[in-house]
């Protein structure tokens, strides 16, 4: 590091997801995802803000980016707002373009995407976000390229889904940063990667 200049932190990758208690973070069909409003909550609305508004970018793979671009465009409100005007970046090999505000495909590996954009230096950066995206958050955990990882466990036990967790994965640990109960019933938690 030269003299007189201060060195910019590395951008954090942080996992935000909901899951049921019993580790599902999608339903038997696609986009089963009914089972949200019994977590949402005022707390809950204020965490999304916050976190949306320090956002560098929002990272999604295919199938959550398409579903997510089906709902937040005619959606209202200041997460609506926040969610439209984020930089988003989509990983998939099929997709031919992202027609959301603001995205952009990346057909590269994501790992090396990802650990590229960590290291990009900028004071507003901002930190990078996983919402969603199964397959590319394993992809990513295997990598050991999350710094955080931030789950909602909503109060309800789905009996079947998809995991967010796949089977195979290699042990991380982690270390608990703090839990948030709120008034629906649901438990924010927040790790560290150890």
């Amino acid at each position: 590091m030269k003299e007189g200049r201060t060195e910019i932190p590395m951008r954090k990758l942080i996992m935000w997801n909901l899951v049921t208690l019993d580790g599902f973070f999608d339903g038997e069909k696609p986009w089963g995802l009914d089972w949200h409003q019994r977590a949402w909550c005022p707390e809950l609305e204020r965490l999304s803000i916050e976190q949306c508004s320090h956002a560098g970018a929002i990272l999604f793979g295919r199938a959550t980016y398409e579903g997510m671009a089906a709902y937040w465009p005619s959606a209202k409100g200041p997460i609506a707002d926040l969610m439209n005007g984020a930089r988003k970046i989509v990983f998939s090999r099929t997709l031919e373009q992202a027609a959301w505000n603001n995205a952009s495909v990346v057909r590269t590996d994501a790992t090396d995407e990802v650990a590229r954009l960590k290291r990009e230096q900028s004071q507003d950066a901002g930190d990078l976000y996983l919402f969603g995206s199964a397959a590319l958050s394993e992809s990513l955990l295997r990598a050991g390229l999350f710094d955080e990882i931030r789950l909602c466990v909503a109060p309800v036990v789905l009996g079947k889904g998809r995991p967010l967790f796949g089977r195979g994965l290699p042990e991380r640990p982690l270390r608990l940063l703090d839990t948030t109960s709120v008034s629906s019933g649901a438990v924010i938690l927040r790790y560290a990667m150890a």
